[in-house]
């Protein structure tokens, strides 16, 4: 059963109406603040609050474009710099005065990127599959997938497809888990059909030359030297290579590392590997809480 959430939203410098998911949790410790993949909502933290909420406050976003939150008239709003200062926005309004960021695929990116601006009110950050070298396979991968026109006249019909394009990430699902990713990643269109739940606008800037140009990922994470940081890879991943993550740990030298075994790009966090790995970043999270 997932844990009951109240809704959230508050304004982009731009004029849009922003969505968060915000799980209620204790109040002596840092928030959980979730930011998910590229096509992903917060959705995608339904399992995480289930074992977190009321131990931990979780606030999980939709950025501009994906869930509730709004769309955007200018594509090109689709970048680091927009999403950053959006999530600032979030910060003030949620009222996030010391938060643990959980980063998922491009949400990590954007983890990592938070250090310039709220270094100080970080109090730890995980970073889900996701590191400052991209590995062109993967990228390609994605910016393939992205923004695609699909919709399916029912559920099951979208989770066999979602499925068919997608088996090497997660080659021990069945049925029911394919449904329930389907859930997290479509809606129901005013049509009667199962459409996802994002701007297909996305892609445009993610697959323009040069868009991370100016962008120095690596000086981004060594501003999250001094912090508990955990690094958690898929060991099927093919955008965070074993040899990144190395560089990572060997850089941030008291990172934690964890692999999850037999799943590709990215974890869900649910599975055991990725959940104890996380207990343990908190575990050290709660402790500095504690000691001030």
């Amino acid at each position: 059963m997932n844990a009951a959430y109240r809704d959230g939203w508050y304004w982009s410098h731009d004029g849009l109406r922003l969505h968060y998911r915000d799980w209620p949790g204790a109040t002596d410790r840092p928030a959980l603040l979730c930011i998910p993949g590229l096509t992903r909502n917060a959705a995608d933290f339904e399992a995480l609050a289930a074992r977190l909420a009321g131990r931990w406050r979780l606030v999980a976003v939709d950025l501009r474009g994906r869930g509730e939150s709004a769309w955007p008239k200018d594509s090109l709003t689709y970048v680091s710099l927009t999403y950053l200062l959006d999530l600032g926005r979030l910060i003030e309004s949620a009222g996030l005065q010391r938060f643990v960021v959980i980063g998922n695929s491009v949400g990590g990116l954007l983890a990592m990127q938070l250090a310039t601006g709220h270094r100080a009110a970080m109090a730890g950050v995980v970073l889900n599959d996701i590191g400052p070298a991209l590995e062109a396979e993967g990228m390609a991968r994605l910016r393939a997938n992205v923004g695609r026109a699909a919709s399916w006249p029912t559920w099951v019909h979208a989770a066999r497809d979602l499925q068919s394009r997608a088996a090497q990430i997660h080659p021990d699902w069945g049925l029911a888990d394919w449904l329930a990713h389907a859930h997290r990643l479509c809606r129901l269109s005013g049509s009667g059909r199962i459409i996802f739940d994002y701007d297909p606008r996305i892609a445009e800037p993610f697959r323009l030359p040069g868009r991370d140009a100016g962008i120095d990922l690596w000086t981004a994470f060594d501003k999250l030297a001094g912090l508990p940081v955990l690094s958690l890879r898929g060991a099927l991943s093919d955008v965070l290579t074993a040899a990144s993550q190395a560089e990572m740990a060997r850089r941030l030298a008291d990172m934690q590392v964890a692999e999850v075994p037999r799943v590709g790009h990215a974890p869900t966090l649910a599975e055991p590997a990725a959940a104890t790995a996380l207990d343990i970043l908190l575990a050290r999270v709660a402790d500095h809480a504690m000691r001030g």
